[in-house]
């Protein structure tokens, strides 16, 4: 595809198609991502990619987390302060809290996006079983038949998520033009030891986030793409 085309087409899918990936296509787009620049090539990320048994293993482990999770925050104060001290769902995070409180402007954005795919899926925003069902999905990737997880060296500070964020965005448009879908998934950093049980890790590195990868599926959620800032949202005036 053209350039402009592949930009334009990335979306963030959320569902994906029983196809499977074949290793050689997953392998280009991995070496296309390797193709990123980085902080004097540094190259301070790792990726741990399951496929197969490893991904449907690890999708139920982290939906079971999540199940876990949600049942505890239901609980009156004293059972959640007694569950969260013997449960093994509590996050496990590298980076804490993985995300605070939303500034003013990023809160709007956040809500209207959120409105508009709910929207989308017919879920009313007081349709709290709907809401978690779809969250839920998170954790087994939306069925994709791929999931990627992120690790970053600390040793390279800032500069090490930044790097990691390049390499995504390549590895999202790669898999675009070679006519896959992409999810890049936040919520795939809240548990981590699930991912230690099935990969060999560095010693040192922090999971960032996971991404979801494989053939959309014929659905209109994978339609929807929320609405960007334009040029003067984007630019900073001159004084």
């Amino acid at each position: 595809m053209d350039f402009s085309e592949v930009l334009k087409k990335r979306r963030s899918i959320r569902a994906f198609s029983d196809q499977p990936v074949d290793q050689a296509t997953l392998d280009e787009i991995l070496l296309d991502a390797l193709e990123s620049p980085s902080s004097s090539n540094t190259q301070p990320y790792k990726l741990a990619v399951a496929t197969g048994e490893t991904c449907k293993a690890l999708g139920d482990e982290l939906l079971l987390k999540y199940h876990k999770s949600n049942k505890i925050q239901k609980q009156p104060l004293p059972l959640k302060l007694i569950s969260a001290i013997t449960s093994d769902a509590l996050p496990d995070s590298d980076f804490k809290p993985m995300l605070g409180k939303y500034p003013s402007i990023f809160q709007e954005r956040r809500v209207s996006t959120g409105m508009g795919l709910y929207e989308v899926l017919g879920i009313e925003r007081k349709d709290k079983k709907a809401r978690d069902e779809q969250m839920a999905r998170n954790f087994t990737f939306f069925d994709a038949p791929v999931a990627i997880f992120l690790f970053v060296h600390p040793g390279m500070q800032h500069t090490a998520l930044l790097d990691a964020g390049i390499l995504m965005q390549s590895l999202m448009l790669s898999a675009t033009n070679k006519g896959l879908g992409t999810c890049a998934q936040g919520a795939l950093g809240i548990w981590r030891s699930p991912i230690d049980k099935h990969f060999d890790i560095p010693k040192g590195y922090k999971l960032v986030c996971g991404l979801a990868l494989g053939y959309p599926e014929d659905n209109k959620v994978n339609e929807y793409k929320p609405k960007k800032i334009d040029l003067n949202e984007l630019l900073i005036p001159k004084k």
